[in-house]
């Protein structure tokens, strides 16, 4: 069983039914008991930094998030959720994230109008087991305005996304939305749940 963390941000409903789709069992939940349980964990998320974490703080999920991926716990952050598994973010202010990958979230630099929204090549910068079946070059799905500015975990990036996606053993993350992202995005969600299995 796959756990989505449902903390009241994000788009929770479409992630779970792209995991339906690659014939995961996908469970909403707010309950860090059933985090502990699951197989694998997937964190959305929509919206602003620092109050998405405040709410995802409120019932000591960000604690349990941390324990769990530091004992093995295979995780996924998804745009939002991603952002959050950094070190910090400068949205609105510096603002501590919970520290699973090294590097901080900063303001998109590079594009005429914000947030950054639509289809971007997006190229592989190391192997990862996250991108198998997925082409070098693939056109994934963007909403943002703010991107972690670069991280030594990098496996993917984008033109507006030095770090479009990043993966550190059982911690990974996109800056895109696979489950907005076509057949590769269902392909992205299909490689964490065999990670997870």
């Amino acid at each position: 069983m796959i756990a989505i963390v449902d903390y009241g941000v994000g788009n929770i409903r479409s992630v779970e039914r792209a995991l339906v789709q690659v014939g995961a069992g996908a469970r909403l939940t707010s309950d860090a008991r059933e985090l502990a349980k699951a197989d694998g964990i997937v964190l959305p998320g929509v919206g602003a930094f620092a109050p998405a974490l405040a709410k995802l703080s409120e019932h000591g999920l960000g604690r349990r998030l941390v324990e769990l991926a530091r004992g093995g716990k295979p995780i996924l952050g998804v745009c939002l959720g991603y952002q959050l598994m950094f070190e910090e973010s400068f949205e609105h202010g510096r603002h501590d994230g919970l520290g699973l990958l090294a590097g901080r979230v900063v303001e998109v630099g590079n594009s005429e109008r914000l947030p950054v929204i639509g289809w971007c090549r997006t190229r592989h910068t190391a192997s990862s087991p996250l991108w198998d079946g997925v082409a070098d070059g693939s056109y994934l799905y963007f909403v943002h305005s703010f991107t972690p500015e670069s991280s030594s975990h990098a496996i993917g990036c984008s033109e507006h996304s030095p770090a479009a996606a990043a993966a550190k053993g059982n911690v990974m993350g996109t800056q895109f939305h696979p489950e907005k992202s076509g057949a590769d995005g269902l392909r992205i969600y299909s490689n964490f749940v065999a990670i997870c299995s």
